[in-house]
């Protein structure tokens, strides 16, 4: 049996993942030095040595002068997560797990000290998106924010948003999950580490769905349950723990919670210089002095976001506050060339994109509203392609959208004249890729002096066609949708709850009411379809008790708990 040892390049940054019919995947696995060996016992093994190599095991063996069942001594770093035994498939032997990696050396080697972040951003950082903003100077990406509990509880969940986008292109990677208790977010943390280079707790996201959620900015006040869970994580995981925050109005509190955050374990810092109530109109301007001071009184990269909408941003803020890196969302949302420093034309980010999304699949819902930020300007000007591109249900019909207004841009390039400035204000011309400048308080209240909110204006400027600007889009969607209160069918309602109850019901309650009452007097509900009384008396039946319910009942009264065990022991 022949050995030989594998470079360093040829395994860099590689993992293996398990899979079906014994199928495995060798992708981001070794990041020190020390050796490996491993028996192969296995034909079927798919082999990642770089990117676009794929082989077999029997290839790889007589690639390094084995035949199929041999041992490969991998001279490469220490690994940091150990490849899962498969019953006979292959055996591992003499390994010893090393230490993982932390804090700056984390950043420097794991994450190539990356300067240039692509933010976690919800249906938006999809991998299709990664993978275009790598292309453009991104040197590391998040995945868009995680369920933790409906990632540990639904596999489709996280097929669909993790494991099937396992990409050799695509690291370094940090996942980024939301949660509120340590063992839901470690168990979530468990399955996803495999797919990753760290996990990202998500204590920054200022939405209402998160204040009803209890989790992202609103857990920033819970300093000892936010301690848990990262002690929990930073303890069981093998990859590091990071955390993205957002600041408090008072500098010191911000220093100290961050502060907190590093004793329990977090190995990297984002910090977005915004307070939880700074968001919408009345985002404002982030705050790199509270970035700063966090800087400065941390031991552990810090990465700053916010105010950034193109590279002098970014060189501009690593100066100003010492940050490691710098994170874009929105301003990478309208040109993911930012981090190249050029403003291309929208199209060829456009296109490009359409194409990536072709090779790497992702629900139409975020191809639409990727291509919405990119033509943002475009749109502004020609409104009857803003309400097509709202409309299409095909990949293909928003590429034909996006082909419509890249000719509509291109003669209006031919009829621009020249010593012409943009329309609007704007830094460049509509089809130029260039940020999205929200407007804040102050400008809305010169638009609307009454001081009225979006909705409300919405709602009367509708009024005065009968519908609001909303429902107009979605009668456009749907011709036949009607909005006429008078035609909406009129529900009863359940005598006990208040929700519509059902229209056969047989004690007219809703279906949890009548499944309650049904199931505590043993009784039948047609309409629901509970058939309480009716499987008892065939489980007495099959028992070979033939007496009627009552004469039963009379004998010995059955209990819920009593009709549970006989309906158990019957099925049994």
């Amino acid at each position: 049996m022949q050995e030989r040892s594998l470079s360093a390049n040829c395994l860099e940054g590689t993992t293996w993942l398990p899979s079906t019919r014994s199928l495995y995947l060798l992708s981001s696995i070794f990041h020190g030095a020390g050796p490996f060996s491993v028996e192969l016992q296995c034909p079927r093994i798919l082999f990642f040595a770089a990117p676009q190599t794929v082989r077999s095991a029997w290839q790889c063996a007589s690639a390094f002068g084995t035949s199929g069942g041999g041992a490969l001594r991998l001279s490469h770093s220490a690994w940091r997560l150990p490849p899962p035994s498969c019953g006979s498939c292959w055996r591992r032997s003499g390994v010893e797990r090393m230490p993982k990696l932390q804090g700056f050396e984390f950043w420097s080697r794991t994450l190539g000290g990356a300067r240039h972040v692509v933010a976690p951003m919800v249906d938006q950082s999809e991998l299709a998106w990664r993978l275009l903003s790598r292309r453009h100077g991104a040197q590391l990406c998040y995945t868009p924010m995680l369920h933790a509990q409906v990632f540990v509880r639904d596999a489709n969940y996280r097929k669909e948003n993790l494991y099937c986008d396992v990409c050799p292109e695509d690291r370094p990677l940090i996942v980024q999950f939301c949660a509120n208790d340590p063992e839901v977010f470690v168990q979530a943390a468990l399955l996803a580490q495999d797919y990753c280079d760290a996990i990202d707790l998500n204590l920054g996201c200022p939405q209402m769905i998160a204040k009803r959620g209890r989790y992202g900015a609103f857990l920033q006040e819970e300093w000892d349950l936010l301690q848990r869970m990262i002690l929990l994580a930073h303890e069981r995981l093998s990859v590091p723990v990071t955390c993205k925050i957002r600041v408090f109005p008072e500098i010191d509190k911000t220093v100290r919670y961050a502060q907190m955050l590093e004793k329990a374990g977090c190995q990297l810092l984002t910090v977005h210089g915004r307070t939880k109530e700074q968001k919408g109109p009345m985002a404002g301007t982030a705050s790199w002095e509270h970035i700063k001071a966090v800087r400065k009184a941390v031991g552990i990269p810090v990465f700053a976001n916010g105010n950034i909408r193109c590279l002098q941003d970014v060189e501009r803020c690593i100066q100003d506050t010492g940050v490691q890196g710098v994170m874009s969302a929105e301003g990478n949302l309208h040109n993911p060339a930012l981090f190249e420093g050029r403003s291309p034309a929208v199209w060829e980010l456009a296109d490009e994109y359409l194409d990536i999304v072709r090779q790497h699949p992702c629900p139409l819902s975020y191809v639409r509203a990727h291509l919405f930020k990119l033509w943002h300007h475009t749109l502004q000007v020609h409104q009857q392609l803003r309400e097509e591109l709202a409309k299409v249900k095909t990949l293909e019909g928003v590429a034909a959208v996006s082909q419509a207004l890249k000719l509509r841009c291109q003669e209006d390039m031919a009829r621009q004249q020249e010593g012409v400035r943009p329309a609007d204000n704007l830094p460049a011309f509509h089809w130029i890729c260039q940020p999205y400048i929200r407007p804040g308080p102050k400008e809305g209240s010169k638009e609307n002096s009454s001081g009225r909110s979006k909705r409300a204006l919405e709602e009367e400027e509708g009024s005065m066609e009968g519908l609001s600007k909303n429902k107009l889009k979605k009668q456009l969607r749907n011709p036949h949708k009607t909005f006429d209160p008078s035609l909406k069918p009129k529900y009863a309602k359940c005598d006990q709850c208040g929700n519509p109850k059902g229209n056969r019901c047989v004690f007219n309650l809703c279906r949890g009411c009548c499944k309650k009452r049904a199931f505590r007097e043993t009784a039948d509900c047609p309409g629901h379809g509970l058939l309480f009384k009716t499987k008892l008396e065939k489980s007495l039946a099959w028992k070979g008790i033939q007496p009627g319910l009552q004469e039963a009942q009379q004998v010995r009264p059955v209990t819920p708990s009593g009709f549970s065990e006989v309906m158990g022991s019957a099925l049994a």
